[in-house]
């Protein structure tokens, strides 16, 4: 087993400190926080140990998971590597692209794993139409939240909308041509709601709209193909994939058929992935101890989280 350690035990540290002490792949180490209070809280009420440092805890582990606030998952990350520690950082990566960059090149240099947590690219809905999306031509995301105090620190580019930006760029196989995007400031100092336009080399065009001042939750894409559709709700777990092919030469009566413009008949098939019922956080840790395990490229790589941010970063310089 891998000896794994948290740092950082807010809202989502606690979340990873569950699924690591009862994970088959790890043993839980201990963690580590800067605040007393919530030490105290955590130690009241579990078994877990608490370590007076990162420090400390980097060395007795193999691997570190940072759920650290985003500006200083550099520092806690740099620690690790030069300790050769394998790493597993909350997105976003880092705070600047430069930082993210000095990351990847450091882990190679080390030769230590490193994976990202965009989490939402082991949602089992998305998991499960993986194989439908072949080239897509245009793809349409909302990510709507109620108001949380807690990741007003930075932009809801950074919040929430990084989350399809990574889902986006690991679907489509071209190089960013252009980036248009707006967004206002409504509660926060920094944009709650926020549209950016994605234009790719191939032609595909990306939508996507991020709010954290909502009335209600949504977390949905879909995905536009040459003969098919495919819609992703990653919050109620649900898909619908629509496929078109020319229609035989002989269909029953219940045949969704229609004709184009040209007078070609088409005919629509509907069909049903199956959706394992899995959380998406247990596996991305558990997809990264198989990845040490084995010395395999992790899902979601550091470099996937730089691309990812580098991408962030480019809307929210558009916004202004």
């Amino acid at each position: 087993m891998l000896k794994i350690g948290i740092l950082g035990a807010g809202h989502l540290g606690k979340i990873h400190l569950r699924i690591a002490a009862a994970s088959k792949h790890y043993e839980l180490v201990g963690f580590y926080d800067p605040d007393p209070n919530t030490v105290s809280a955590i130690i009241s009420d579990t078994e877990y140990t608490a370590f007076e440092s990162p420090e400390a805890l980097i060395e007795a582990c193999d691997v570190i998971d940072i759920v650290t606030p985003t500006l200083s998952h550099f520092e806690m990350a740099s620690l690790a590597i030069n300790a050769k520690k394998h790493v597993f950082i909350e997105k976003p990566l880092a705070k600047t692209d430069e930082e993210a960059s000095a990351l990847v090149t450091l882990a190679k240099s080390k030769g230590v794993l490193g994976q990202v947590g965009h989490v939402e690219r082991f949602n089992p809905a998305f998991q499960s139409i993986l194989g439908s999306i072949t080239s897509p031509l245009f793809i349409e995301t909302h990510r709507l939240a109620e108001f949380n105090p807690r990741g007003t620190d930075v932009s809801v580019v950074l919040d929430l909308m990084i989350h399809d930006i990574d889902i986006v760029l690991s679907v489509v196989d071209s190089p960013v041509k252009r980036i248009d995007a707006s967004g206002v400031a409504v509660i926060s100092e920094t944009p709650d709601i926020s549209n950016a336009r994605i234009e790719f080399e191939n032609g595909c065009v990306a939508n996507l709209t991020a709010s954290r001042i909502s009335l209600k939750k949504m977390r949905k894409t879909r995905f536009f193909q040459k003969n098919a559709y495919i819609a992703v709700d990653f919050l109620s777990k649900k898909v619908e994939v629509v496929k078109i092919k020319d229609a035989p030469k002989n269909t029953d009566d219940l045949a969704l058929l229609l004709t184009n413009a040209e007078g070609q008949q088409k005919q629509i098939y509907f069909e049903n992935p199956q959706i394992n019922d899995s959380n998406a956080i247990q596996e991305e840790l558990e997809h990264f101890a198989e990845c040490i395990q084995q010395n395999k490229k992790p899902l979601v790589s550091l470099h996937d989280g730089a691309k990812a941010l580098e991408v962030a970063h480019q809307i929210i310089a558009c916004i202004g």
